[in-house]
């Protein structure tokens, strides 16, 4: 099976590398013509790796990773319905989309007719994907045969997938991580230690165990590599960059806002659907706030601790 990659930011291009080394495949990019990317500072794309900015050279691949932020992915499959058609499409992007309160598979599955839309996620930096360090993902789809060719297709020797039919429980695993992880950055810009840190993982960890239980997902997939493990990952280092936008958050600090940080509007979606669904998830709520500004530091430090106490 021919595979493009869809989308030449860093962790597109990242994939693209990854998947070149072992044999060919196309990245596009709307800007796309140079094969050193912008986004990841000394990285060479493989002979391997055809770059292209024409969508519909790239569409003659029959597997198309789109690894374009979520809140752009509504609208780039309006754009491109036709030339998507009946493709597998495995979304590479983390996030719900505001708009429509709807994950990157049921985005694809409401615009595009294709095979069971597919997701990849799991604890990554795209940086060590491209430098060819190991990494584990979860592959997620509902129809287990696709999921299986997909798996084989696009494991390498150091990119190891797993697979699962729970594409619920691993898209919100991996959406709601990044929620977290603001609130984690918050706590360590503010000063708070790595005490409560963990305190805060742990109970965002509840948080999402909660709402993806709530939508149909298994408890067991949010203890996987696209739950908790993602979650260790963007709650505890600089790399991430929704732990870097929450510590900014938290000291005070300016945050250059032409990276995406997909936490972000995640925290307002997550926080509309926990107003519709009456469900309780102070985190996401709080971490909403304080992106809004509805809220200062001291003012959500107070409220989360003040909460009544509980059982675990």
């Amino acid at each position: 099976m021919k595979v493009a990659v869809l989308g030449a930011g860093a962790f597109g291009t990242a994939l693209a590398v990854a998947l070149g080394r072992e044999g060919a495949v196309t990245l596009w990019g709307r800007n796309a013509g140079t094969r050193d990317s912008a986004r990841l500072t000394g990285v060479q794309l493989p002979e391997n790796v055809t770059v292209t900015a024409e969508i519909g050279a790239a569409a003659t691949a029959e597997v198309l990773l789109l690894a374009l932020p979520t809140q752009a992915l509504a609208g780039f499959l309006a754009e491109h319905k036709a030339v998507l058609a009946g493709k597998m499409l495995v979304a590479c992007c983390k996030g719900v989309d505001l708009a429509s309160g709807l994950g990157p598979t049921a985005l694809m599955a409401r615009v595009c007719t294709a095979p069971a839309p597919t997701i990849l996620t799991g604890p990554s930096f795209a940086a060590d994907i491209a430098r060819g360090l190991p990494t584990a993902l979860t592959l997620a789809c509902r129809d287990d045969v696709q999921g299986g060719l997909l798996q084989q297709r696009l494991s390498t020797a150091v990119l190891r997938l797993y697979r699962t039919t729970d594409v619920t429980g691993a898209e919100l695993g991996g959406a709601l991580k990044n929620v977290i992880a603001i609130a984690a950055g918050v706590v360590i810009g503010a000063g708070l230690g790595d005490s409560a840190r963990a305190a805060l993982m742990t109970r965002g960890y509840a948080e999402m165990v909660r709402l993806a239980m709530l939508k149909g997902a298994r408890a067991e997939t949010l203890a996987g590599l696209s739950g908790f493990g993602d979650l260790v990952l963007t709650c505890t280092s600089d790399q991430s960059r929704n732990f870097r936008f929450g510590k900014a958050l938290g000291a005070g600090a300016s945050f250059d806002a032409g990276v995406t940080v997909e936490g972000a509007a995640t925290a307002k979606a997550v926080s509309n659907i926990a107003k519709a669904e009456g469900i309780d998830l102070p985190i996401a709520t709080m971490v909403a706030a304080l992106i809004d500004q509805q809220i200062s530091i001291s003012d959500a430090i107070q409220a989360l601790l003040s909460r009544p106490l509980k059982q675990e």
